[in-house]
């Protein structure tokens, strides 16, 4: 297994991953160049063909007194080819994606997780957090 950052020329493939439709493709392969510097997609590759990928959102918090760099990390968008689960594929993306923030020294890296994957994260070293806390816009 190959686990690398991904590429303009992997565009095709990370929509197909994420389920956008072929007119849309165009429009999503625009987002993808706009957002390079913020938004890091990482693939997983097997005998050639790729089984899986995960995002990582790297953005600025508002600089503070002790620090005007602080940088964190947010995971997005991680999946794996139902065929290919249970194989470490996952796990090898966290690995890349956490080696990836530890390089560009992220004060954190969060990640919003369905219930099905929380132990998956707790055991790529995650912890729950009393702090988090969302807002979601109700009806008006």
């Amino acid at each position: 297994m190959i686990v690398r950052r991904a590429s303009v020329a992997d565009v095709a493939v990370l929509a197909e991953l994420r389920g956008i439709d072929a007119e849309k493709l165009k429009a999503y392969g625009d987002w993808v160049a706009a957002h390079a510097d913020t938004h890091l997609p990482f693939i997983a590759e097997m005998d050639g063909h790729v089984v899986g990928a995960a995002w990582l959102l790297v953005a600025q918090r508002v600089p503070s007194n002790e620090s005007l760099d602080r940088w964190y990390g947010d995971i997005q968008s991680v999946q794996v080819r139902e065929e290919y689960r249970n194989r470490g594929i996952g796990g090898a993306l966290m690995a890349a994606i956490l080696t990836e923030a530890r390089t560009r020294g992220l004060l954190h890296v969060t990640v919003h997780s369905g219930r099905r994957a929380v132990d998956f994260y707790l055991r790529n070293g995650f912890r729950h957090h009393r702090q988090i806390l969302l807002w979601e816009p109700g009806p008006s």
